[in-house]
């Protein structure tokens, strides 16, 4: 099946619960949209929600490129895997996903990892560094254009 009609039916399953918090009950749905996105990315991209401290706070999620996941090797204790390709940070569906990114904790992230994928379940925003190292939007995507109407489409995702 579709990955986002998935995404869209997962969510909706979640939300019509009623039993749901803003932000950490759809955390595994959007880390599963994430997975199978990163599967077809070439290097493949996985995604970890919850991230361990590395200086900058606790991040929601991180992405790494796959080929940092050590095969057959012991690592040391309490050793880190930096994810590569960015950080995650996530709040509720009616944050505005500017004011998130613009946030202190969201400046923090990109300071120390480089880029962060700022998301509020409908819009994504990717922030990065331009090549003179200044903060960056590089990649913006919304599945609806406002809260009401992503609801409305994970009600019925097969439309879309």
């Amino acid at each position: 099946m579709n990955p986002l009609v998935n995404y869209f039916r997962n969510l909706q399953e979640i939300h019509s619960s009623q039993a749901a918090v803003k932000e950490t009950s759809y955390y595994g749905t959007l880390e599963t949209l994430l997975n199978e996105i990163g599967k077809t990315l070439k290097p493949r991209v996985r995604c970890i929600i919850n991230l361990r401290n590395q200086g900058a706070g606790l991040p929601d999620g991180g992405l790494f490129n796959v080929d940092q996941f050590p095969k057959n090797q012991e690592l040391e204790p309490f050793t880190a895997i930096f994810p590569e390709r960015g950080a995650i940070e996530i709040k509720g569906t009616k944050e505005d996903i500017k004011k998130i990114a613009a946030s202190e904790q969201v400046q923090k992230y990109w300071q120390k990892y480089g880029q962060v994928l700022v998301s509020n379940y409908r819009d994504f925003l990717l922030i990065g560094r331009n090549s003179q190292g200044q903060l960056v939007e590089l990649e913006a995507y919304s599945l609806a254009p406002s809260e009401a109407e992503f609801w409305l489409k994970t009600s019925n995702p097969s439309n879309d």
